[in-house]
């Protein structure tokens, strides 16, 4: 199984839209994917139009807001074919707070420890990630073992991308396994000459991790208040054409890790 973090220090670059949008498009490929939102905005339950009673605040900590128990299985809500979601929310406030009372040398661990499927129940687990560095995201980048950056095509996105490697890097000293796998440009529009400009120089800097951009598209930003992914709502849009570009990319580099050979 796949563990993949998006996840930027800055906020409005698609990152809910790229973990929606993906882990719908590995669904409908025949992947079995949890989608993990661990934002307190809760965008992804409402991109995908559902209303979990739980989310991931019950999963983790097991009990409700009112101390009640929960299960982890009520917490995961199935919201497609093929496509659970653990639920963000308000909540993931508390979450942080309690994961901050956990005893020091365990609490940096605990989604890495608590987000274990049995077997091969689950392909893909994706997170979307909010802006920003807190024991929750420290918690995810110790979980994951790669990662895939949104930034869009604007200059101030550029500056959160170096931010957001000083948290990768703090990070990787306790996960070895953690990798930056993917570079996605965002809102990338071949009109402007800043637009070009950026794209050209995120190739530069990252000639193995840099993915073909996603085209600004109204579309992609319609088919959230339909409650809808963009394959949903507008599979013929340029939104879906270039997200499932970046379903293939990632099925096919899958795919080739496991026939690489191996020596030792």
């Amino acid at each position: 199984m796949r563990k993949i973090a998006v996840a930027m220090a800055k906020g409005g670059v698609g990152k809910t839209t790229t973990a929606v949008n993906l882990a719908h498009d590995l669904a409908l490929q025949g992947q079995r994917v949890l989608l993990v939102d661990c934002d307190t905005q809760d965008q992804a339950a409402k991109f995908l139009g559902v209303k979990p009673a739980h989310g991931l605040y019950e999963f983790i900590t097991g009990r409700n807001g009112n101390g009640k128990s929960v299960l982890k299985k009520d917490a995961i809500h199935p919201a497609r074919e093929n496509l659970w979601l653990l639920a963000g929310g308000i909540k993931l406030v508390e979450l942080k707070n309690w994961l901050g009372e956990q005893p020091r040398e365990n609490r940096h661990a605990v989604l890495r420890q608590s987000l274990t499927p049995k077997g091969d129940s689950l392909d893909f687990m994706i997170f979307d990630c909010a802006p920003g560095w807190d024991i929750l995201s420290v918690n995810i980048l110790m979980a994951v073992q790669e990662v895939l950056c949104p930034v869009s095509l604007q200059a101030p996105a550029i500056e959160g991308l170096k931010t957001f490697f000083q948290y990768l890097i703090s990070a990787q000293k306790q996960n070895n396994e953690l990798a930056l796998k993917y570079v996605l440009p965002t809102l990338f529009d071949r009109r402007t000459r800043q637009s070009v400009d950026l794209f050209q120089k995120l190739k530069r800097l990252f000639t193995k991790q840099i993915c073909e951009p996603i085209r600004y598209n109204v579309r992609l930003s319609e088919a959230p208040a339909q409650g809808k992914t963009i394959f949903e709502f507008d599979p013929r849009a340029t939104g879906a054409f270039d997200y499932h570009q970046l379903t293939r990319r990632l099925i096919d580099d899958g795919i080739r890790a496991k026939e690489a050979p191996r020596f030792f």
